[in-house]
């Protein structure tokens, strides 16, 4: 059956983030995620986490700031990738990360894609024990990132033909992106190694838009349950407050498992 991870990075920003691992499995989580976790020491995180699974982390994006999104993509910036996927790998080794996504940065045009490309590879090729994933982002939300389309990076994926590359679902962003998530799924689910939810249109809690969150779980289980499902949304009220959709999949989880 599917896990579900809580985003460290939107969930139970209430309290600090290295005591968020402890109040997402107390409130039901299996794992969590977070997105950058650079500004903690590695030995705190293990600290912190004390057992609990890491689904995903991402690799570092550069000064947020001054607009950077990372940098595979990025021409002219591939010593710096490689600088910063070094530093991503050891984190997501250290921490046993299920997978890390590579950020493409902003860019655009053919020479961008040739440069993913080829610091996709290598990679694959540095850390031989990783599983990578690719995520297309919204232009509203994440204006001039390269990868902004599901059949680019499909094709991107495809080229590379690696099983430890897959592409990473993100409800909310192939909404935003195509009209309807559950086309996108539909197409892409083959591809898909990673998943994220979120309501929409608001990004609030999980539900709505069109999208069955309990049909999602099936498919997921049907494939093989191994793929983890996590929360990545802006809590409406208090974290803890929010997580009725939570309850209600884990309730219909264990039913199922004991029917």
């Amino acid at each position: 059956m599917p896990r579900f991870a809580a985003n460290l990075t939107y969930l139970f920003t209430e309290v600090p983030m290295l005591d968020r691992p402890d109040w997402a499995a107390r409130c039901g989580f299996d794992g969590v995620e977070v997105l950058f976790p650079y500004d903690q020491p590695m030995a705190d995180w293990e600290r912190a986490l004390n057992g609990l699974p890491v689904a995903l982390i991402n690799t570092p994006p550069g000064d947020w700031a001054a607009g950077d999104r990372g940098f595979a993509a990025v021409p002219g910036m591939e010593l710096r990738f490689r600088d910063s996927f070094l530093r991503a790998a050891e984190y997501a080794t250290r921490l046993r990360a299920a997978r890390l996504h590579v950020m493409a940065g902003v860019a655009k045009g053919p020479q961008a894609e040739q440069c993913y490309v080829e610091n996709l590879a290598w990679a694959l090729d540095q850390a031989p024990e990783l599983c990578l994933t690719l995520e297309p982002l919204n232009p509203d939300d994440m204006p001039g990132y390269f990868l902004n389309d599901y059949d680019q990076a499909a094709r991107i994926i495809d080229d590379l033909a690696s099983p430890r590359i897959g592409l990473q679902f993100d409800l909310w962003h192939a909404a935003r992106l195509h009209g309807d998530a559950g086309l996108v799924w539909e197409d892409q689910r083959h591809r898909i190694s990673h998943i994220q939810i979120a309501g929409f249109p608001g990004r609030n809690e999980p539900g709505g838009g069109g999208f069955s969150l309990p049909d999602l779980c099936d498919a997921v289980d049907a494939d093989g349950g191994a793929r983890w499902i996590s929360a990545e949304y802006r809590p409406a009220r208090g974290t803890a407050q929010g997580l009725g959709w939570l309850t209600a999949l884990k309730s219909r989880r264990t039913l199922l498992i004991g029917g």
